[in-house]
């Protein structure tokens, strides 16, 4: 399967934190970045979801959930939380776009 690249956004309407993700995909995922406008703790979870998915094939994906994204950073406190949610949206978006 020959790399194509990927980009989309997710955002969360309620505190307004925005996710810009730009990947290469092939049988996995090759390269993966992001940009992000919120708080801290998104930034964090972005940075942490990139690592979670970088050589990850489509089907590996679906462990990349909110809980596997925060465990990642350490734990975040209940007030952040929204920001591994955040992230889990973009690799679930990642994966049905996946062709």
């Amino acid at each position: 399967m020959e790399d194509a690249n990927m980009i989309f956004e997710v955002e969360n309407p309620v505190c307004g934190d925005q996710l810009r993700v730009s990947a290469r995909i092939g049988e996995s995922v090759s390269e993966i970045r992001f940009r992000a406008r919120g708080c801290t703790a998104v930034i964090a979870c972005a940075s942490a979801m990139t690592e979670l998915v970088t050589r990850k094939r489509r089907g590996d994906l679906a462990r990349v959930d909110a809980a596997a994204i925060e465990a990642a950073v350490g734990g975040l406190i209940p007030e952040s939380k929204h920001a591994a949610v955040l992230c889990a949206d973009a690799v679930r978006r990642m994966m049905s776009e996946w062709m």
